[in-house]
């Protein structure tokens, strides 16, 4: 049996879990700090639709499989017309927790197909949950020019 290819992060947020949870389901919230156009049905099977930016900004989607509002999101996740990842073929999971005087957010990425593709979906989140953690701090987490793999 193989090991399964898995992205986990943490960040801690200084805002309240009900402002976090708001930034994560409500479309125009999610737009502060990643893609440019989203779509959220946050309720179990309801559709997660995201469309990136810059030259590689593709469209992800899924499904919401768990809704529990102010405490933990569960998601399918894949890329449209991605092969190594299609839409649905991979699992987010996001638990928020009252940490501090703010929100601990924790998040598993499970599911993906590959190291390369862990590896790319490590940065990804590197990269777009510090945004998360200035947006929803009331911060401007100023334009998103999408992920660089450049070092």
């Amino acid at each position: 049996m193989t090991e399964p290819f898995i992205v986990r992060r943490e960040t801690q947020i200084a805002a309240p879990r009900a402002t976090v949870f708001a930034y994560l389901t409500d479309p125009e919230k999610i737009l502060s700090w990643m893609g440019s156009d989203a779509t959220t049905e946050p309720h179990p099977g309801g559709l997660y639709l995201l469309r990136g930016v810059g030259p590689r900004g593709g469209v992800a989607r899924g499904a919401f499989r768990e809704v529990v509002p102010v405490h933990r999101l569960a998601y399918t996740f894949g890329w449209e017309g991605g092969q190594e990842v299609p839409p649905g073929s991979s699992l987010i999971e996001i638990d928020l927790i009252e940490r501090d005087g703010g929100t601990l957010l924790r998040m598993t990425h499970s599911g993906l197909p590959s190291e390369a593709q862990a590896a790319a979906h490590a940065t990804g989140w590197g990269h777009y949950l510090g945004r998360l953690t200035i947006a929803a701090a009331g911060g401007d987490a100023g334009p998103d020019n999408g992920v660089s793999t450049k070092s």
